[in-house]
């Protein structure tokens, strides 16, 4: 199988982090993974939700959306979807598992991840763009006697992998989502634990042969992921 793209079934996207890219925002980086790109930021707040009130711990959390022209028809301004809903608590997840919220204190990292164009991919890029910008949102911090250790146990990062054509996909552009039998969204730690599987088969069932399969290829990509995230942001975890 040629893919549109020119890689191989096994290759990501070309990608790209460009940190500190949102002048006020604590922490931000624009994440490219091919044409897909995301901005995402972190914002520090001095409060808790409710719940956490008095109990010395903080809380990650995020919010998700697309720009009217992020694809090639124009989505509408307030109308959030079902969807978004998913990814943003599918972000907020990912990076509360390897926080320590107790090291944190009583504030709230905001993660925001706005989309400014889409062809594939926009979850998975934002969880690892995220990353990104909780790092450094949180060095400030740190840097600012707020917190006294960074409170971060692991990297995370994301990919998603498919079925098109009856061949193994790492890291499927939206032509390819658009027509894949299984679609699969893989969120890992850099120790090789499991944050979130999501996987559908959009005409047939498929194996556990064929789990299997994909998330060995999920693995293998995540690990390059993690790598550049490393490089641009391991001195602070060090």
């Amino acid at each position: 199988m040629l893919r549109s793209d020119g890689r191989g079934l096994d290759k990501l996207r070309k990608v790209s982090i460009t940190r500190n890219y949102i002048k006020y925002a604590e922490g931000s980086c624009l994440i490219e993974l091919g044409n897909t790109k995301v901005i995402c930021t972190a914002s520090v707040e001095e409060s808790v939700p409710p719940f956490l009130k008095n109990t010395g711990t903080g809380w990650v959390t995020a919010e998700y959306g697309m720009l009217p022209r992020s694809c090639q028809t124009r989505i509408q301004r307030g109308k959030d979807s079902g969807r978004t809903y998913e990814i943003q608590r599918l972000v907020g997840r990912s990076l509360r598992t390897v926080t320590e919220m107790k090291f944190l204190g009583e504030r709230t990292i905001w993660l925001d991840c706005d989309v400014i164009q889409a062809d594939g991919g926009t979850r998975t890029a934002s969880i690892t763009g995220s990353f990104i910008a909780l790092v450094d949102a949180l060095y400030k911090i740190k840097k600012d006697g707020l917190i006294g250790k960074m409170p971060l146990k692991d990297y995370v990062a994301a990919t998603s992998v498919g079925i098109v054509d009856n061949n193994l996909l790492l890291d499927l552009n939206y032509e390819e989502d658009s027509k894949a039998q299984v679609d699969m969204n893989i969120i890992m730690t850099s120790q090789g634990k499991f944050i979130e599987i999501q996987g559908t088969a959009e005409r047939e069932p498929f194996s556990k042969e064929e789990m299997d399969k994909l998330l060995v290829l999920a693995q293998q990509g995540i690990g390059q992921l993690i790598d550049v995230q490393k490089q641009a942001v391991g001195k602070y975890l060090e």
